[in-house]
């Protein structure tokens, strides 16, 4: 796995799942003990620390409801309830197209977007760098800049404001990456 399907990857679980899912429970470990900053390939460092010192699992629960989770959520997750952001049919579509096994759980979600790019990544295909400048540009960056700010916004919790602004520095790192490995969209 190279670093931008790690970033993807742990960006991605961060937001597609709850703080006290056991599945994290590894991630939040790396976290805690000051150990992700050891495998994180951007220069965020002072950003880690303050997720770092911030990232008790059980403390956060109430915030990412409160944020993501239900029709009254205060941040919405899914890209179809955001201007500009893509329809779920759109993206299902396009994942499916690309060979992406899906579950039902809606394919537009910020979290699942980040998981799509991270799998895109992982496959050998020629062509999947313009896959993921299509899924950056298409159905993820329209809209991000809105979630992430509305996220750091009303976050109760340092954890989500911090993770809103690594989130957003990492995206255009990536994006910027993928700009000099496969050139502009067409």
């Amino acid at each position: 796995m190279n670093e931008f399907s790690i970033i993807c990857r742990v960006l991605g679980s961060l937001y597609n799942r709850q703080p006290q899912d056991p599945l994290l429970m590894p991630l939040f470990t790396l976290i805690r003990e000051g150990k992700l900053a050891q495998h994180w390939p951007l220069e965020q460092g002072e950003l880690l620390q303050r997720l770092q010192q911030h990232s008790d699992p059980q403390t956060l629960a109430a915030d990412y409801n409160a944020l993501f989770v239900g029709s009254d959520c205060k941040v919405p997750p899914y890209g179809s309830q955001w201007e500009n952001g893509p329809q779920e049919t759109e993206v299902r579509r396009f994942l499916h197209a690309r060979g992406m096994p899906l579950t039902d759980a809606p394919a537009d979600h910020f979290g699942a977007l980040l998981l799509a790019a991270s799998w895109l990544e992982d496959q050998s295909e020629a062509d999947e760098i313009q896959a993921q400048i299509t899924l950056f540009d298409d159905y993820l960056l329209p809209w991000c800049g809105a979630f992430l700010g509305k996220t750091e916004a009303h976050a109760t919790t340092v954890f989500y404001r911090t993770l809103a602004a690594i989130s957003r520095e990492a995206l255009q790192a990536m994006r910027d990456e993928l700009e000099e490995e496969g050139g502009v969209a067409e």
